[in-house]
């Protein structure tokens, strides 16, 4: 599985995925850069999410915060306490730190010299606004994107004028300052998150008491039964972008591992090369938050029962994903080896051919141009022209260098859904062959109606 892992890293490396930050100068730990590649097949992930929960959902609005906030925020969400910082030990010979629940025994991993009694280390990222560092210009890099959706709650809802049960989601750039990160974009120092939260009422009024256990009435839903709700549509979303299903898998939280303001989580787990490891949490976080930030902030953020008139704090139902885990799973999950020949050329047939099967939605490129030959001026011409056409509504690419069944196997290895050949009968017919990445399926389609198969 690691010499699995190695391969992907190299494949991201290769074609423009994923590449080390500040590479020319050594490098910079655990921070990467996304390629031409990376960062589309990053934007169609965002995309796809984005799409279910702001259209395919019922009541769920966008946010975008800012990234420094009041260090007051991060005082009242509990990060600057114990209660957001992991376990450091230090090795006494070489002193390098680690992690304690990285550590498998009593001794450096890296020079096996004895190690320090474990201490708290804060993930906050500290950082200075103003022209003076002093406490006074103290401030965060966010620890997570939630924090801004919670205290724009009352915004929100004024400006919407939504009612509860509502949603607000947010995609952001996030930080913090791991002690041990590893397994390449996996556990990084800055990521990015998508993340929705739900907000609910905790108890029912009479009227939706009648109706609490319908599906056809949501309001009357109690943030139990949101919870197995969020649960199943975040799951569904997996499986709709092609995850197989034995390498996706839930772990309830246990009571002794709760974060301190969670009533209930459940982790989305998915076999990755270097185990099962979560990409999503969905997260019963009770009133804790509102009712905080309404304390430390003196805004009243509660809301009324329109029936009772008593006033109370919504529950919040969320669910919270890393992007970059995310793109990270997608490439795992479409990597395959075959033995060659899915090209037709004999030298294909010597060595394995690297096929990424990405959902189409999700592919960075959806179509490849591919002159049949270079020298041929009236071929080249047209297949430009296929491109131009193509590239309007399509992130396509133009490849006219080396075999045809070289370049096939580029594009499989990048994903690409289509690759449009241009060949001679064109120049009679003006119709193309289209070649399907998963099936190898090849047919013949007029040159100007491929966006439509596409």
């Amino acid at each position: 599985m690691e010499d699995l892992m190695n391969k992907i890293v190299s494949l991201a490396k290769r074609r423009g995925f994923v590449y080390p930050s500040s590479e020319i100068y050594g490098g910079f730990g655990s921070c990467y850069d996304f390629g031409p590649l990376g960062v589309e097949l990053k934007n169609n992930i965002k995309k796809s999410w984005w799409d279910e929960m702001t259209k395919k959902q019922e009541n769920i609005v966008g946010l975008d915060a800012s990234i420094l906030m009041s260090p007051k925020v991060w005082q009242a969400s509990g990060h600057l306490t114990a209660g957001f910082a992991d376990e450091l030990v230090e090795c006494k010979k070489c002193r390098k730190r680690f992690r304690k629940d990285f550590i498998e025994g009593k001794k450096c991993p890296e020079c096996n010299g004895e190690l320090s009694e474990s201490r708290k280390f804060n993930l906050m990222m500290k950082t200075y606004v103003g022209p003076v560092e002093d406490e006074a210009e103290e401030t965060y890099l966010r620890a997570e994107t939630c924090q801004g959706i919670y205290v724009n709650f009352k915004n929100v809802a004024q400006s919407t004028r939504l009612k509860i049960p509502f949603g607000i989601c947010q995609i952001g750039k996030s930080f913090r300052n791991e002690i041990t990160p590893k397994d390449f974009i996996y556990r990084v120092r800055e990521f990015e998150q998508m993340e929705m939260q739900w907000f609910c009422p905790a108890s029912l009024d009479k009227v939706t008491q009648i109706n609490a256990d319908s599906d056809a009435d949501k309001r009357g839903w109690t943030p139990d039964k949101w919870f197995e709700f969020w649960l199943k549509e975040r799951l569904n979303w997996y499986y709709g972008l092609g995850i197989k299903e034995e390498n996706l898998r839930t772990r309830e939280v246990g009571k002794d591992e709760l974060a301190h303001y969670a009533k209930r989580a459940v982790d989305i787990e998915y076999k990755f090369p270097f185990g099962w490891k979560e990409v999503e949490g969905v997260h019963n976080r009770g009133d804790w938050d509102l009712s905080n930030h309404s304390k430390a902030s003196g805004e009243d953020l509660g809301c009324i029962n329109e029936e009772t008139k008593e006033k109370y704090f919504p529950n919040i139902i969320e669910t919270s994903i890393g992007v970059d885990r995310c793109l990270l799973m997608f490439l795992c999950d479409g990597y395959e080896e075959v033995e060659g020949g899915r090209t037709e050329t004999t030298e294909a047939k010597k060595e394995l051919e690297t096929v990424l099967k990405l959902h189409k939605n999700l592919a960075p490129v959806k179509v490849a141009v591919l002159p049949l030959v270079k020298n041929k001026p009236e071929i080249v011409e047209k297949a430009k022209e296929v491109y131009s056409f193509l590239k309007q509504n399509f992130v396509c690419q133009y490849d006219e260098s080396g075999s045809i069944g070289r370049r096939y196997r580029r594009q499989d290895e990048i994903g690409t859904v289509f690759c449009i050949t241009i060949d001679f009968q064109t120049l009679e017919d003006n119709t193309v062959t289209v070649r399907d990445r998963d099936t190898m399926e090849q047919r013949r389609s007029s040159a100007m109606s491929i966006d439509k198969i596409i």
